[in-house]
């Protein structure tokens, strides 16, 4: 059964920055898909970032394209969220997905496997 763990959230102020991680196991993480979605409060979910196996091509939201990079470590099951510039409106719950299948994904329904979220908050 794949498991995916968050780390790395907390409270920063506008302007910081924050790395977020997501760790594999109960396979190898190379083999997925791997994407960065968010929940601000009382919204639904959101794409923020994805990066497909095989070729690690990433995309990214709009609204944090320029200031979010996404990026794996498959040697050690890592997906990371790098998180520069950060504004209040990116405060929400932040998840991380994986999917064996989808390519380039932005829907929560494409990914199968789900970590429970790690709180970032953006103070101004």
């Amino acid at each position: 059964q794949v498991q995916l763990v968050e780390l790395g959230g907390g409270l920063v102020q506008t302007g910081g920055s924050l790395i977020l991680s997501c760790s594999v196991s109960g396979d190898t993480s190379s083999k997925y898909t791997m994407a960065w979605f968010r929940q601000p409060p009382g919204k639904e979910r959101q794409f923020v970032a994805t990066i497909a196996r095989n070729t690690n091509r990433a995309h990214y939201a709009d609204a944090v394209k320029d200031r979010f990079a996404i990026s794996r470590d498959n040697a050690n099951n890592i997906t990371y969220l790098q998180m520069n510039n950060l504004k209040p409106e990116d405060t929400a719950l932040y998840y991380c997905a994986a999917d064996l299948f989808v390519m380039g994904g932005r829907n929560t329904i494409e990914y199968d496997y789900w970590g429970q979220g790690t709180q970032v908050t953006v103070s101004s």
